[in-house]
């Protein structure tokens, strides 16, 4: 009686639990975070030796000369490889293994990979060290399965996609790595949750603002120009007249969480005055220099070209209006925003397999933040990507993050249906 892809895949997988938790648990506690970078060639290696063992070509592709790689910190990605049994086309599960830091507020240990209650615990528990871990299994559940494929399954472990991807996917993209005819289909396992197909992302552009001044003593601030005080006139300005503005802006994506469906401007950092890590007392200056980082995520049905244009004009009306103010304003990455083709063959797969393995049908999302299909579809020119993996959205980023154990057997069972589905066609 010939076998049942479906069924044997599920009841593979199914049967593996444990070994996907501690698996989870391993990448977890290699404590990857960036920045700056830490450990990132361990977690590279670790990922590479599990799959040579199991016959994949694995290479080490070090991102020499990007922002971040040093000798110190080298940007080690690892991409894995293994032939199936005749020509066929590529299915490629990219996920990154950088982690952002851990932060304040955590219950438990961070690195320590925790289990309990039927979730494991730590930093990129669910972004995404379980999404990685769920498509180790169903490759290999794939290859154990006795099921013959065509063409060829890959898995890689990237890097810096929390600052940008550029020493990971980006670099990648760049020789060739995911582009035809290498690959074909591409799944990112970003926590989006297990029923959802996600097709892709919101834009965004960073700048970064500098006010100007002029020093003076403390005692005399007349005396000079207050860099800082001319950027709280910005705040004020980007608090009272461009949020309301961005609020009102709505999107025909299915962008998640319902909040994201407008534009929206986040203050990623300020730095004016003396610096933070001195030793003794600050001296009485006026503060010459301001610089603030913005975080502007925009819809697809806006034009870059404005959305910079609301910062410039807030800036130059600033300028002749506000006395003795100037400003610098640097570009510090800008990403379109981006949506696969809710009929193409990586999205209908993997909907089959969702409505096969939970048994209701796939909801379609767009990302509130960009995540590595930016460099593949911009760079590698290939539009067949979308994310799908375990864990909740809400969670990443956040103290005592976690990812449901069975939520990782669900998505792995879905991964490995859906790639035979997208290899056999």
């Amino acid at each position: 009686m010939p076998l049942d892809p479906q069924d044997t895949l599920s009841r593979l997988i199914a049967g593996r639990t444990d070994e996907l938790v501690e698996l989870t648990r391993d990448l977890i506690r290699i404590p990857t975070v960036n920045p700056p970078g830490d450990v990132y060639t361990d977690c590279a290696e670790f990922i590479g030796r599990r799959l040579a063992a199991r016959g994949f070509q694995v290479e080490y592709v070090r991102a020499e000369g990007v922002t971040g790689d040093s000798d110190r910190y080298p940007r080690t990605n690892v991409v894995a490889r293994i032939e199936g049994g005749s020509p066929g086309p590529c299915v490629h599960f990219n996920g990154h293994i950088d982690v952002v830091p851990a932060g304040r507020g955590w219950t438990v240990d961070p690195f320590g990979g925790v289990v309990k209650d039927g979730k494991v615990y730590g930093r990129g528990a669910c972004d995404m060290k379980g999404g990685i871990a769920a498509s180790i299994v169903a490759v290999e559940a794939i290859l154990d399965s006795g099921l013959p494929f065509p063409g060829a399954l890959e898995i890689s472990g990237t890097v810096d996609e929390e600052s940008g991807g550029y020493g990971g996917v980006g670099y990648l993209a760049k020789k060739g790595w995911f582009s035809k005819p290498r690959v074909d289909h591409v799944i990112i396992p970003e926590p989006l949750n297990v029923d959802r197909v996600c097709i892709g992302h919101r834009g965004v552009w960073w700048a970064e603002i500098e006010t100007k001044g002029r020093v003076a003593h403390g005692s005399m601030p007349f005396l000079g120009n207050c860099a800082i005080r001319h950027m709280g006139e910005v705040l004020h300005r980007i608090e009272h007249e461009l949020i309301p503005r961005l609020a009102a802006k709505r999107t025909s994506m299915p962008v998640v969480p319902e909040g994201a469906r407008q534009s929206t401007i986040n203050i990623n950092a300020i730095h004016g005055g003396q610096v933070e890590n001195r030793d003794g007392l600050p001296s009485p200056m006026v503060p010459d220099s301001c610089r603030m980082v913005i975080d502007r995520r925009y819809l697809i049905e806006e034009d870059p070209e404005e959305v910079k244009g609301e910062i410039v004009a807030i800036l130059d009306d600033l300028r002749r209006t506000r006395p003795g103010f100037d400003y610098d304003l640097r570009e510090v990455l800008a990403f379109l925003p981006t949506m696969t083709d809710a009929d193409s063959p990586v999205v209908r797969a993997v909907e089959a397999a969702i409505a096969a393995v939970l048994g209701r049908k796939a909801e379609h999302v767009v990302s509130p933040g960009t995540y590595d299909q930016k460099h593949i579809v911009r760079v590698g020119h290939l539009k067949d990507c979308i994310a799908y993996g375990p864990g909740i959205l809400d969670l990443a980023h956040q103290p005592d993050e976690y990812v449901g154990i069975d939520d990782m057997v669900h998505s792995a069972q879905v991964m490995a249906m859906a790639a035979l589905d997208l290899l056999r066609r």
